[in-house]
């Protein structure tokens, strides 16, 4: 095996451990989704009066519609929860051992976010399963097939959470940050409410839920659970995933970065 696979096997089976035992953080990433899911759903639907009409489809209830967004709200808040983990170690002084790693740079951060995405993977389908005992079920082809969707979408988050962490420089300042880019990408996308629904209200709010990133991740699972592939989602989650792990790579270079050397 070779180092670079030897470092990434090491880092995944780290975050995978950490994961393990923190339980409390696998248990609040589903609890998150789930009163979304189970307690919230009905206000919204009513308050919106929705009549969902999915990809091809004649009519869904609001919360088989939500599912595919409340997938993106695992994988944005569990790219945050990485991100934080990240500034953690930093401050701990293991992110400075390896970092010091003859490996280069790039892959070892690209090794952390692969960790990551898998785990909120894990959550992601761990969430699907308990929906359908609650009796939302989607087609059988999509759980299959909306694993590469999550895996480009869990990249994407996770590539965003790992820029952020690049410009915190202390522990403290990372709840705030969170609520200020968590919030506005979950609530400013076709998550909990389709796009036409959002032109209604206001085209101003459209256009920025259009241009979102997360609109786009979001899009391409609920595309993918119904067996459907959105080649436009696609290419702009992919787009924006390379985007924030270039700025991550950027951030977390001692020479030109915004970390300097402090990592």
């Amino acid at each position: 095996m070779t180092p670079a696979l030897i470092a990434l096997r090491a880092i995944v089976l780290r975050e995978a451990l950490r994961f393990v035992r923190q339980r409390g953080r696998f248990i609040s990433a589903l609890v998150r989704p789930l009163i979304w899911l189970l307690v919230f759903a009905a206000g919204f639907r009513a308050a919106l009066g929705l009549s969902i009409s999915p990809p091809y489809q004649t009519y869904i209830t609001y919360e088989v519609y939500i599912v595919p967004g409340l997938c993106g709200m695992i994988l944005l808040f569990n790219g945050m929860q990485s991100s934080l983990s990240l500034v953690y170690d930093r401050e701990m002084g293991s992110m400075r051992l390896l970092m010091t790693s003859p490996l280069p740079r790039w892959w070892l951060l690209t090794c952390r976010l692969i960790a990551s995405t898998l785990i909120s993977i894990l959550q992601v389908y761990c969430f699907l399963a308990i929906a359908a005992v609650f009796g939302i079920q989607l087609p059988m082809l999509g759980y299959a097939l909306v694993f590469p969707a999550l895996i480009v979408a869990g990249m994407m988050l996770g590539a965003l959470g790992l820029a952020l962490s690049s410009l915190i420089k202390q522990l403290e300042n990372f709840a705030g940050v969170m609520n200020f880019v968590i919030f506005p990408m979950f609530f400013l996308s076709s998550a909990l409410y389709p796009l036409w629904k959002m032109a209604e209200s206001s085209r101003v709010l459209h256009d920025i839920c259009a241009v979102n990133p997360f609109t786009h991740a979001v899009e391409l699972i609920r595309f993918a659970l119904y067996a459907q592939f959105n080649l436009m989602a696609a290419v702009w989650t992919a787009v924006a995933g390379l985007v924030f792990l270039l700025l991550a790579l950027w951030g977390y270079d001692p020479a030109r970065g915004m970390i300097r050397r402090k990592v």
